[in-house]
């Protein structure tokens, strides 16, 4: 600071001061008055000297402890007002994500009763497959959704009696062949939910031999049934409303889905079965456009055959435009004929004998008359 050097030499003044005082002390103990005199004028002198210095110092502290002291005014102000700033900001922070952490939280609440809502509803669906006759009424329910929403009301009806006397789920009917086809649900849950609680590999296979034996009773239940000479196709479909069964049969049970096959029944499961309906639609929209082609062609031949008609009619209509043509023209021919010889009589020159009146036909004069028209008219018809 510029202040320091005032400092040294206040404080080496000080130090002289202190060194005359002792030389005094010392002259005063030797009996030397004048020097005492001199040492005592030097002492006022440099006092004085001191005291300014010190006055000149204090000044100068004060100049710069007001400077010092405005500095940290303006730099409190400064950090107080950044302080205020960055708490608004980080108030309007906080309050933007308390906003956002509310919203999060109604959303984490609306899930948390959704996943309520299902695990109930699934506890609910595990109630209903615990029951044989709810399960097969589940079964039935999903088969009736998919083939509704795949093939046209036409091509399919539920619940059918058959002419043995059996009540099929659902009849697709397709023009022969193949024919008509029944779809019967199944879902063999308790063998395969024994499958998947079984802790070991001789309980797995124990299981899964009990899973094929039920799925082979179904099949041959359904070609018993459903597979009708003369009336149903020569096979039949197995529905099953699960893909897990339905994976397990065809990953681990590969002999079983060859039995299946001998006694012409298919397993379907939902995507396979969807996959069935769709190719289904597509044959039925083909026959339906082969029906349609046929209907087609046959009005079309008409069609052909009124053509032939109206252009023989239009033919015969020319044909008297034709003769209605030639017609008109031999009668434009004859009036300009008549025109032309009245033209030709007006030119001729009749004598008058001055009373107004034409002279009397002479018969003499007949003959020389008509050689004159003939004359005028060398074209005469």
């Amino acid at each position: 600071m510029d202040f320091l050097p005032v400092l040294l030499m206040v404080s080496a003044g000080l130090l002289v001061i202190g060194l005359l005082a002792v030389l005094a002390f010392r002259s005063l103990r030797g009996g030397d008055n004048r020097q005492l005199a001199e040492l005592a004028g030097r002492l006022s002198q440099m006092a004085e000297s001191s005291a300014a210095a010190q006055a000149q110092l204090a000044e100068r502290l004060q100049a710069q402890e007001r400077a010092l002291s405005k500095t940290l005014e303006e730099r409190l102000a400064e950090v107080t007002r950044r302080i205020g700033d960055s708490l608004q900001q980080n108030t309007t922070k906080t309050v933007e994500n308390l906003s956002e952490l509310k919203q999060r939280l109604a959303v984490i609440d609306a899930a948390q009763k959704n996943i309520s809502e299902l695990s109930g509803q699934v506890i609910g669906l595990q109630d209903i497959l615990s029951d044989k006759q709810a399960r097969g009424a589940f079964g039935e329910v999903q088969l009736n959704d998919l083939v509704r929403n795949a093939l046209p009301p036409a091509a399919f009806d539920f619940q059918v009696t058959l002419g043995n006397g059996k009540r099929a789920d659902c009849v697709l009917k397709f023009p022969g062949p193949p024919g008509t086809i029944v779809i019967d649900a199944k879902f063999p849950l308790e063998s395969y939910r024994a499958l998947a609680a079984a802790t070991d590999d001789a309980g797995r296979s124990q299981a899964r031999r009990a899973l094929g034996a039920d799925v082979l009773k179904h099949v041959r239940d359904i070609a018993d049934k459903y597979i009708v000479a003369g009336e149903t196709a020569e096979m039949a479909l197995m529905f099953l409303p699960s893909e897990a069964v339905y994976a397990e049969l065809h990953a681990n049970l590969p002999d079983v889905m060859e039995k299946t096959h001998r006694e012409r029944v298919w397993i379907v499961s939902p995507s396979t079965l969807m996959a069935t309906l769709n190719t289904m639609r597509a044959i039925l929209k083909d026959v339906q456009m082969r029906e349609q082609a046929g209907v087609i062609q046959d009005e079309v031949l008409r069609l052909l055959k009124d053509v032939v008609r109206l252009d023989d009619r239009v033919g015969k209509l020319q044909r008297h435009f034709e003769q209605a043509t030639e017609d008109i023209r031999g009668i434009r021919i004859s009036t300009e004929k008549v025109v032309n010889r009245a033209e030709r009589i007006e030119e001729l020159e009749i004598d008058d004998d001055g009373n107004g009146e034409p002279p009397a036909a002479d018969d003499s004069d007949l003959p020389q008359a008509g050689a004159e028209i003939r004359r005028l008219e060398p074209n005469r018809g």
